[in-house]
């Protein structure tokens, strides 16, 4: 098992930012990752350069990136068989793949946090992560394996073909989105939405493009918030960034960071940050 923390010193931080947010606090960030299908290394890289950049945090990492030989798909994440490990930060920034990972130890130690309150940030494949049972059925609420599900807000049980996504805000509107242009990814894929807890849409998304007809018609939310667990936890998801050039898109990573500031309560009703929680 690797376990790597990487923190920001509070002095070279706090010298890097501008006047205003060196008055805030600023969020202590975990981000866990590693498994199967993406280069882990590179991303934790993009993903911390790239909140830097934006918003004021320090961000920490716990991870498992599999050894040749390994099952990719079942990651020995550090987190596993402990459900104290986000004690001390502000939101949990889950970037895994363990879409075999079915032990319920495991998911009761990942949950944990959130159901005691602890703001969760859910990225791609991390939907299609801790899957059990009859996972490509319907499941709802109270299911044994719908519990992650529930977490993530959106039950996706696979995407069509790497093709171009034309994103959209949804019509309601949202903080997150606020300031937000639509745009065409490069290659991305598009998870479907089989079940939905109380989600609200952020952004949805087509691939008109794909090669077969029937694909380019679907419409699905690639983005959004809910509310989790006995202590209503706030959660964002996006499922895009399969590839590192889409991670690295600072489109893509702006809807990150305002997801974040959402997910911790920096981000207002109106969509403008609190005094000092975006850089820029």
């Amino acid at each position: 098992m690797m376990t790597r923390i990487s923190c920001v010193v509070a002095l070279t931080f706090a010298a890097a930012l501008p006047a205003e947010a060196q008055t805030v606090k600023p969020i202590k960030v975990l981000m866990v990752s590693g498994g199967c299908c993406h280069h882990y290394a590179a991303q934790r890289a993009i993903l911390e350069a790239g909140l830097k950049a934006r918003i004021p945090v320090e961000v920490s990492h716990v991870f498992y990136d599999p050894k040749p030989g390994e099952k990719a798909t079942r990651p020995a994440l550090p987190i596993y068989g402990n459900p104290h490990y986000a004690d001390g930060y502000d939101v949990v920034l889950h970037n895994e793949c363990a879409a075999d990972e079915d032990s319920a130890e495991a998911l009761d130690a990942v949950l944990a946090p959130h159901r005691q309150g602890m703001p969760g940030v859910n990225l791609h494949c991390a939907m299609h992560s801790y899957r059990s049972g009859t996972w490509k059925q319907p499941v709802k609420a109270g299911d044994a394996n719908a519990r992650w599900f529930e977490y993530t807000g959106i039950q996706s049980t696979g995407h069509g073909p790497q093709s171009p996504i034309h994103l959209v805000v949804d019509p309601a509107g949202h903080p997150v989105a606020q300031g937000f242009q639509p745009f065409v990814t490069a290659n991305e894929e598009l998870y479907n939405n089989l079940t939905q807890f109380n989600v609200t849409p952020v952004l949805t998304g087509t691939q008109p493009e794909a090669k077969a007809e029937a694909e380019r018609a679907l419409k699905f939310n690639v983005a959004w918030t809910h509310r989790y667990g006995p202590k209503q936890a706030r959660v964002f998801s996006i499922t895009l960034a399969h590839n590192e050039a889409g991670m690295a898109d600072p489109r893509y990573l702006d809807l990150v960071a305002r997801g974040l500031l959402w997910s911790t309560g920096h981000l207002r009703d109106d969509g403008a940050a609190e005094a000092g929680y975006l850089l820029r």
